[in-house]
């Protein structure tokens, strides 16, 4: 695998292959670790090399992983991460000037024209929310906000804060007009935000870049929760990816091949943070305003990484009979679902859907 650029490299070099170019190919890693992972934790294999190429955008680590190729495919994959960071230009809430974040200051105004990936990416994120009856939902960013700001000030919200909050958290609140592309809300305060699908939608687009530039066989993945395959692994029939023990990090629990899909972790295991003696993790149930409870971690695979990395929100805010009951009712979507175990009990996954068809276990678990 390649080493990514160095420091004193310049972003244009990069994304222009130029860095990568100039590095020497390395026995490399065939895949990522899915569930909370490091760079440097990734799994080797002596399948074959691979080129790397990565950049840092949307506050996290975004790589390609291809085969050793022709040199065009390095540009194609430079040209995949450019347009991760146009879309967190668009996307970002955190950038006064980003086109959501205009939208958010002024649809409760009147309904704006909205670019067409991008609203079609708000119906997925609607789309999403219904079928999972709130599990996941697009206008919880004001929650999200609410308790990232308490955690700050090191103290956990009052009950007031989260009903003023809950008012504003409904897809109902938001009006797509489908023939004109717009979007309005219907009361002041009303936010969309692209987290829990932005990532996997970058993923998506960039995905699709990379099949037009016709490059086959690739692995993106985005903060290495979020992962989009296509094709295979130096002939291996997909591509091999690790989930790590939600309770033991050092440890793998499970392997999974992946091959034209997507997948998606979410967990509460590093993102929490103690109050008074209890711990608080940080993904939360847009309906009561609280912290999801009773999952340690979900893996969702599906067709689209929007809708894996929604999908794995859902799950865990949902819990093991709703997630059990969306995948037995759908082809395309997959997941392996960790509940928190009893006291001195050992860890008992759900497989739920058709993972268990490329989904191999470790043997301690």
């Amino acid at each position: 695998m390649m080493n990514k650029p160095a420091s004193t490299a310049t972003r244009r070099e990069f994304l222009t292959g130029k860095t990568v170019r100039s590095e020497a190919p390395r026995e490399g890693e065939a895949a990522v670790n899915a569930s909370l992972v490091k760079p440097e934790e990734q799994i080797e294999s002596a399948a074959g090399d691979t080129i790397r190429l990565e950049t840092r955008a949307m506050a996290c680590d975004f790589a390609v992983i291809m085969n050793l190729g022709p040199v065009e495919q390095v540009k194609a994959a430079s040209n995949a991460l450019e347009l991760v960071h146009q879309l967190e230009d668009q996307m970002s809430v955190y950038r006064e000037e980003s086109e959501l974040s205009r939208l958010n200051k002024q649809a409760a105004e009147a309904p704006l024209p909205v670019e067409q990936h991008l609203f079609e990416m708000l119906l997925e994120a609607r789309r999403l929310c219904v079928e999972t009856n709130g599990g996941f939902d697009p206008t919880s960013g004001v929650l999200v906000e609410l308790w990232r700001q308490c955690r700050q000030d090191g103290r956990i919200p009052t009950d007031h804060e989260i009903a003023a909050v809950s008012e504003l958290i409904d897809i109902d609140h938001v009006r797509f007009n489908e023939e004109q592309h717009t979007v309005g809300f219907d009361r002041r305060g009303v936010e969309l935000s692209p987290g829990g699908i932005g990532k996997g939608y970058a993923l998506d687009r960039a995905g699709q870049l990379l099949f037009e530039q016709g490059v086959d066989d690739w692995l993106i993945h985005g903060g290495h929760s979020s992962l989009l395959a296509r094709g295979d692994y130096n002939e291996q029939g997909g591509w091999p990816v690790g989930i790590r023990n939600p309770l033991f990090p050092d440890e793998r629990l499970a392997m999974i091949q992946l091959k034209d899909c997507a997948l998606s972790s979410s967990g509460s295991g590093v993102q929490s943070f103690r109050h008074n003696g209890k711990r608080y993790g940080h993904i939360l149930d847009p309906r009561s305003g609280w912290p999801a409870e009773g999952m340690l971690s979900v893996t969702v695979v599906a067709r689209t990484a929007a809708q894996a990395d929604a999908l794995s929100t859902a799950f865990f805010v949902n819990g093991v009979e709703q997630a059990q009951h969306y995948c037995n009712n759908r082809d395309d979507v997959s997941a392996l679902l960790i509940p928190s175990p009893y006291k001195g009990r050992k860890l008992e996954p759900v497989v739920c859907g058709k993972a268990d068809e490329v989904l191999f276990f470790s043997e301690n678990v």
